[in-house]
C-alpha cells in the first residue's frame, strides 16, 4: 500500500485532485460509489464543485459516479437523540413534516460534496425518503431506478446493483464507518433485528406518513471490519489533497463483511451460552 507524501506547498485544484485520483487507480469508465469529506482534503480552489468536476473528468460519462444522499431529518421523531424532542411533539411532527422529494430535499450530515453533487446537471436521485442515492454517468438509470422503500440498503437497493456490477468504493478522506456498502452485508446474515420506520412520502402527489420495515444497523462495527478487510485484501491507499483515501472492490468488501458479521454473531451467541 503506497501513501503519497503530504502536499502543503501549493493549493489543491481540480487538476491536482484529478492527478491524485489517477494515482489511486481511479480510471475512465469505472463505476465508483464515493463517500467524502471536503474538509479533510485541505483548502480546495473551487471547493466541492472542483472535487466533483475532478471526479467527473477522470471517470467520464463512460463510467458512473454514485453518492449516498441520505436525509435522516425526514425520520420518525421518536428516534431522535441529538437532540431528542418531547414526546408530545412526536405526532404533530409526523403530521406536518414535508414529504421527501428527490429534487429539493437536502441531504443531512452527508457533507458538502454529495449535497452539491445531487444538484449537478445530469445527476439523478433515487426516491427513498431516508437513504437515497444520487448517480451520474453511463449506468445511472440502472443503478438508481430500483430502490425499495422497505429494507432500503438491502437486496433491492442501489448497493445490491453495484455489487452485481462489480463497482468500486472510494473513501475520500473518511473512514470505514462511512462505508455504506457494508450495510448490504447486514442483510445477508442470519442475525437481523427488524424494526419499524416511518417517513413522509408522496403517493399520487399526496403527502402520506408511511411506515415500513427495516433492519437495525450496526455502523459501530464498520471500522473494525474495515481494518481487518484491509489486512487481507487489495486496497489502494493514497492521498487526495491532504485526505488519506481508499479505493477497493465493493463486492470483496461486502463478502468479507458478511463473513465477519456471521463469525462475530456466532461468537456472541457462544459467549452468552457459556456464561449461563
Amino acid at each position: 500500500m503506497k501513501k503519497a507524501i503530504e502536499r502543503v506547498d501549493f493549493p489543491n485544484t481540480k487538476n491536482s485532485i484529478m492527478g491524485d485520483l489517477r494515482k489511486m487507480g481511479v480510471k475512465e469508465g469505472m463505476t465508483v460509489i464515493v463517500h467524502s469529506s471536503l474538509s479533510s482534503i485541505g483548502w480546495v480552489n473551487g471547493g466541492e464543485v472542483a472535487v466533483i468536476q475532478a471526479l467527473m473528468e477522470v471517470i467520464t460519462e463512460e463510467g458512473t459516479i454514485i453518492m449516498p444522499t441520505q436525509s435522516a431529518l425526514l425520520s420518525d421523531p421518536s428516534e431522535w437523540e441529538m437532540p431528542p424532542v418531547p414526546r408530545e411533539w412526536w405526532q404533530p411532527i409526523r403530521d406536518t413534516m414535508p414529504a421527501f422529494h428527490p429534487s429539493y430535499t437536502p441531504t443531512y450530515a452527508m457533507g458538502k460534496i454529495p449535497e452539491a453533487f445531487r444538484n449537478f446537471p445530469g445527476v439523478i436521485r433515487s426516491n427513498h425518503p431516508e437513504v437515497s442515492f444520487a448517480a451520474w454517468g453511463k449506468d445511472k438509470e440502472i443503478i438508481i431506478r430500483e430502490h425499495s422503500l422497505e429494507f432500503g440498503l438491502g437486496e433491492q437497493s442501489p448497493l445490491a446493483t453495484l455489487y452485481k456490477m462489480n463497482g468500486l468504493v472510494l473513501l475520500l478522506g473518511v473512514g470505514y464507518d462511512s462505508n455504506t456498502s457494508f450495510h448490504l452485508a447486514e442483510y445477508r446474515i442470519p442475525y437481523r433485528k427488524i424494526v419499524s420506520k416511518g417517513n413522509p412520502i408522496l403517493i399520487d402527489d399526496e403527502r402520506v406518513w408511511k411506515t415500513y420495515q427495516e433492519i437495525e444497523t450496526r455502523e459501530e462495527l464498520f471500522e473494525e471490519i474495515g481494518r481487518e478487510f484491509e489486512s487481507g485484501y487489495e486496497v489502494s491507499v493514497n492521498q487526495i489533497g491532504l485526505a488519506e483515501s481508499r479505493l477497493f472492490s465493493l463486492k470483496q468488501g461486502v463478502n468479507f463483511a458478511e463473513k465477519w458479521l456471521k463469525a462475530y454473531d456466532e461468537k456472541k451467541v457462544l459467549k452468552e451460552h457459556s456464561g449461563r
